[in-house]
This record gives structure tokens, C-alpha cells and sequence, in this order.
């Protein structure tokens, strides 16, 4: 028999084989049980469905014409009977993911239970617990919620987001339009985004081309190892095709405050910072007009015990750049008070690299950053302050003085007035006013609610 014939024969019997053992139908046969099924199988007992109940109130507004601020739809808000007020009740479904299974503290999207009632957490088993508000944070979007339980609860890994490549594969697990347990894949479609919504800009996410619609909001994101990278955010309603999620190294950083504090603790230095203009950087020989000017140094602060000086130039913390007075600000939000953080500078065109600590704002030092930034002084309603100025109001803090060119002297506010909220923070004391000013220190501008007599009234004041 020729070679030629027995390689034919060979050909055939091994064709045979093949015919014989693949099964009829069906091509090779794969391995069903991929990366993603794994990682979801084992995560998903740890995502839950979040719906909070909370009411809308709508009053009549008599006042108009009073200076308008074309940012609101009016200056003044009924303050009379709660007749003329008509309340709605109102339900907010989203997701959670649960980070700490002993304990059972559920990290989530700050607006899935702004001005929540009542929050009721479902489990992948249909289990249902009612879960208390730990901590909130607007500015970063994101909420600690804790539900108490006999026995552990299945929780996420915490992975990490600054290894993060484009192009690698995560998974989004969460409850879009009340479908629980929705599973979407993607890749990551770029880092460090910034969104502008109508409210605000939202700094360093992770855009990913994983669907993300409302009710993911407050959902895990994966990577194919099943480890928690980030926690999905449905803010940018406009987004098509396109998904965001706040990267989970920025995250631990406001969990760890929410849980601690019960909100994000802002770090202090002591610089007192301003933007570099083209004509300021060419005055002080910056090139390409990189950094921020240090206008001055509060003492005593970190930043002095650091040797950091008038006229420095802050080019960077921790590698990351600072082109702006905002991007500081976003910067420092990442790091912990009493962390000790990497600075470069220039001083007189001269590299420079110290190490500051940051610390608390001093609270002593509140009153007198409130006459800076908004120029008033205040006090607690004692029985003295009603008679003195015939005050009704029974909770707030009053004017007692004006800085003569402030902006709220000039639009007429006077001592006497009573502030009843900043922002979003209710003031009943001097201790809450003191609160609300440390928190608003990087802010641009800010929210006051003055109450004159029975009338109250929404003010915009800019730092």
C-alpha cells in the first residue's frame, strides 16, 4: 500500500471519528459559564431595588416684581398658612449595592432618596427591609443607606477604578423602569469625564457604553472579575448610548465620611488661592499659564506649617494638575481629613515639592469667613433679639450686621432679617449657620432663605 493510500485511509477514519462523537445539530460546543455569568451569579444576591416615598409641596406666590433673579422662577415663597400648600405624594425607585454585608450599609445615588419619607430596600430573594438615611452627598451624588439584619448579608467586593483601561469589559447590574436585576455589558468608553446637568457639574466619571437608565441609578459596575469599579448614575438624562458611573477610589473616600460623620467633611490647608490670567502668569513667569496663584496663607493651617508662600504658584497635588481655583477644590474633595498630601510648586520660577497634612476647618473661624463671604454677622433668636427687632420667626439665626458693601446690604437686606436656610441646609442656630457656611467654602455661590416678618424669600448671593 502506497504512503498516498494510507494517509487517505487515515483521512477518512479521522473524519469518521469526528462524525461519530459531534453531537447532531450543532457545531463545537462552548463553555457557556463565561466571566460575566460567574461574576454575576456571585454579585447579584448583593444588589437591591431602593424606593423611597417622599412629598412634593407647591404653594401660591403673591409677590413679584421685586428684583427677579432670572435663575428662579421667583424670588419669594409663601410663608403663610399651610392652607394655601398643597402636598403630593410622590415614589423614586432606583438600586443599591451592598458594601458592608455585617453591618448592612447599601451605597447608592444621592438622588434616589433626596427628601426621602420612607426607603424601603428589596433584596434579589424578595426580602424587604426599611432602610434609615446614614449620610448624603449632593456634590458627589452619592448616599450611604444602613438596614438592620439578624444574619450577614451577601455584599460586593470592593475593587478599585485608578487601574481602569479603555476598551476592558464591566458589567452593570440594576432595576431600570422597575425591572429588577437587569443585567447590561460594555466596555469602558473613557476616564476622568465631567458632566454639566442643569444643577451642577459632576467631575471624574467613568463613561461607559453599558446601558444605564433610570432605576440603574445607584447600581454596581463591574469589571469581568465581578469587583466593584464604580456606581452607576442616570444624571445626564440627555445620554444615549452613553453611561456614566462615579469611579469607586473616589467613592470610598465619601463613604468612609457618610458612615463616620453622616456627610463629606471637607479637608482644610489654609491657601487662600486665585486664577492665573494671562497677564498675571507672564508678570510672575509661568509658562503656559499652568497653576494657581497662592494670594495668601492663613495662619495658623497646614499650609503654613508646609513653608507654603504668598505668590507660590500650586501646580499640582498627588500628580494631579491644578488649572483653576475649581479644579483645587475637586482635587482635595479626594482626600481625607489629616491626609498628607504631595504638593509641586514654583516659587520665584523654582520647582518645588513640599508635604502638607490637611486638617478640620477650624469652627472658631466660621463666623468671620461668614462677614467675608457674605458679609453679615449673626446671632441665636434670644428673647433680647425678638424684642429688639420684633421678631416672629421662631426658628433661624438674625442679622445682627451688614458689611456696608456686601451684596445682600445692597439689595436691601437689613439687621433684623432672619436667615432660615442655606442651600439645602435648614438653620435653627448659630451651630447650623457656622455648619453651613464651613461646608459652602468651595462653593461658587449660595442659596439663602431670609424671612422678613411673615414673608420669606429666596436670595442667590455669589463668593
Amino acid at each position: 500500500m502506497t504512503h498516498l493510500h494510507i494517509r487517505f485511509n487515515l483521512f477518512l477514519l479521522w473524519t469518521l471519528v469526528l462524525l461519530v462523537a459531534a453531537p447532531a445539530g450543532s457545531g463545537r460546543a462552548y463553555d457557556r459559564r463565561t466571566a460575566v455569568v460567574e461574576a454575576i451569579q456571585r454579585v447579584g444576591p448583593a444588589v437591591v431595588n431602593i424606593s423611597s416615598e417622599y412629598r412634593i409641596r407647591t404653594r401660591s406666590n403673591p409677590f413679584s416684581g421685586y428684583g427677579m433673579d432670572p435663575l428662579f422662577d421667583s424670588f419669594f415663597k409663601d410663608f403663610f398658612d399651610p392652607g394655601f400648600e398643597r402636598r403630593a405624594k410622590r415614589t423614586s425607585l432606583g438600586s443599591g449595592v451592598i458594601i458592608d454585608g455585617d453591618r448592612g450599609f447599601i451605597l447608592t445615588n444621592a438622588h434616589v432618596v433626596t427628601k426621602a419619607e420612607s426607603i424601603s430596600v428589596v433584596l434579589k430573594d424578595e426580602r424587604t427591609f426599611t432602610a434609615h438615611l446614614v449620610g448624603s452627598d449632593p456634590e458627589s451624588d452619592l448616599a450611604v443607606l444602613k438596614i438592620e439584619t439578624d444574619k450577614p448579608l451577601p455584599a460586593v467586593a470592593m475593587g478599585r477604578s485608578d487601574d481602569l483601561m479603555i476598551g476592558e469589559t464591566v458589567i452593570a447590574i440594576g432595576n431600570p423602569f422597575g425591572f429588577s436585576h437587569t443585567v447590561t455589558t460594555g466596555v469602558v468608553s473613557a476616564l476622568n469625564r465631567s458632566v454639566r446637568t442643569d444643577d451642577a457639574v459632576f467631575h471624574d466619571f467613568i463613561q461607559t457604553d453599558a446601558s444605564i437608565n433610570p432605576g440603574n441609578s445607584g447600581g454596581p459596575l463591574l469589571n469581568i472579575n465581578g469587583d466593584l469599579v464604580g456606581i452607576n448614575t442616570a444624571i445626564y438624562a440627555k445620554a444615549q448610548g452613553i453611561g456614566f458611573a462615579i469611579p469607586i477610589d473616589k467613592a470610598k473616600r465619601i463613604v468612609s465620611d457618610l458612615i463616620r460623620y453622616g456627610e463629606v467633611v471637607l479637608s482644610w490647608t489654609g491657601l487662600i488661592l486665585q486664577d492665573l490670567d494671562e497677564n498675571l502668569a507672564r508678570y510672575l513667569n509661568v509658562p503656559g499659564n499652568k497653576g494657581v496663584m497662592v494670594k495668601a496663607v492663613e495662619k495658623p493651617s497646614p499650609a503654613m506649617e508646609a513653608g507654603i508662600q504668598k505668590e507660590d504658584i500650586l501646580l499640582s497635588i498627588e500628580g494631579e494638575a491644578i488649572h483653576s481655583i475649581e479644579a483645587y477644590h475637586n482635587v482635595l474633595r479626594n482626600f481625607s481629613v489629616g491626609s498628607e498630601i504631595h504638593c509641586q510648586l514654583l516659587r520665584r520660577s523654582k520647582p518645588l515639592s513640599v508635604r502638607m497634612k490637611t486638617a478640620l476647618f477650624p469652627e472658631e473661624k466660621a463666623l468671620a469667613l461668614a462677614k467675608q463671604l457674605i458679609g453679615v454677622s449673626v446671632e441665636d433668636l434670644t428673647s433680647q433679639n425678638r424684642d429688639r427687632f420684633r421678631l416672629s420667626a421662631k426658628k433661624g439665626v438674625v442679622i445682627v450686621a451688614l458689611l456696608p458693601d456686601s451684596y445682600l446690604a445692597s439689595i436691601g437686606v437689613a439687621p433684623g432679617d432672619v436667615i432660615r436656610q442655606i442651600d439645602d441646609m435648614t438653620i435653627d442656630s448659630v451651630q447650623d449657620f457656622k455648619k453651613a457656611v464651613i461646608k459652602s467654602r468651595p462653593k461658587k455661590s449660595l442659596i439663602l432663605l431670609v424671612q422678613r416678618g411673615g414673608q420669606g424669600y429666596y436670595l442667590s448671593v455669589k463668593l
